[in-house]
């Protein structure tokens, strides 16, 4: 076994150690495998919440009260920096048995995809399908053997909380927004650099946003109706193309539109403008305000557990 798969071992084994020892988890850096890239996630500490506003949009309702598990969530969005190491690697093709447009490896963006707001390593990766960032968190834990994610909607809007009972961050006014959140007011119509504007209570940035994030669930607009009280880890696994849940908003949305509990729908034509029979499945021609982030469970699932998940998502 490498170096690195050892103390990646080893950082598993002190977490489950300490989480069973009720101690408090640190942030963790990983480095990339094949480059100079590293990444930081924070500890999300496990706990309830309730979903959902109140006397908000009609999606966001019912409110309920769920429990969710601790988790490892990256501070900011995927860059360009980690996300070009896996879309310029020659290891790409050999990811198996997966149907992305006959072909398991990203096809050649035949136009700019960043519309001109440049490739810069510190930007946030943007115009990825859902499923092209289910691929990279296939690849990331075959190259470093940890189980990385999306995270579940109910999840990134705990962890976007921070503790907050409100539809903003602990902390965080609609006053105050601008110092925590691009949007359309101070964003000059570009995504911007991470990590540029102050971070929520628990150490994550541009949570609100930049760019718009995706989340695993099937987008339902009575999906709070069906989650049970008390539930634990809800997720509704997706088993239609459309509508997947986005999440935080995006550089090119108004005020109104950036809080916690906004659920965005994704849609067809946000890759309206792909000339390609059929569609490309890894890259949304109008979709430049989309990106995503990582998270990890602290308890790692078992690798047929992690096997069975990436089938059912990339079938």
């Amino acid at each position: 076994m490498c170096l690195f798969l050892k103390t990646l071992v080893s950082v598993l084994c002190v977490l489950s150690f300490l989480v069973s020892h009720g101690q408090q988890l640190k942030p963790v850096e990983y480095a990339i495998p094949g480059s100079s890239v590293k990444f930081r996630m924070v500890p999300v500490p496990g706990g309830s919440f309730t979903i959902g506003a109140s006397g908000g949009e009609a999606d966001e309702a019912p409110q309920k009260r769920v429990t969710i598990s601790p988790f490892y969530m990256s501070e900011h969005e995927v860059t360009f920096a980690e996300w070009d190491v896996f879309f310029k690697s020659v290891d790409v093709p050999q990811t198996k048995a997966i149907k992305v447009d006959a072909v398991s490896r990203p096809t050649a963006q035949y136009i700019d995809l960043t519309w001109g707001m440049g490739r810069d390593p510190l930007n946030p990766t943007n115009s990825m399908s859902q499923t092209a960032a289910i691929m990279y968190c296939k690849w990331m834990y075959e190259k470093t053997g940890v189980f990385f994610r999306l995270p579940t909607e109910a999840e990134w809007e705990y962890a976007c909380r921070a503790g907050s009972k409100d539809r903003f961050p602990s902390g965080v006014t609609a006053a105050s927004l601008a110092m925590h959140a691009y949007y359309k007011d101070n964003s000059a119509g570009k995504y911007q650099k991470v990590k540029q504007l102050k971070p929520n209570a628990w150490g994550l940035y541009d949570m609100l946003g930049n760019l718009s994030e995706w989340t695993l669930d099937q987008y339902l607009p009575n999906a709070y109706a069906g989650i049970k009280p008390d539930a634990k880890d809800p997720l509704i696994m997706p088993v239609a193309k459309y509508p997947r849940v986005a999440r935080g908003g995006s550089y090119l949305d108004d005020a109104s539109e950036i809080s916690c509990t906004n659920r965005i729908p994704s849609k067809a034509d946000w890759n309206q403008r792909d000339p390609q029979i059929p569609k490309s499945r890894w890259w949304l021609t109008d979709g430049m305000f989309m990106g995503f982030r990582l998270v990890r469970p602290v308890e790692q699932p078992s690798e047929e557990e992690i096997n069975k998940f990436f089938a059912a998502l990339l079938k």
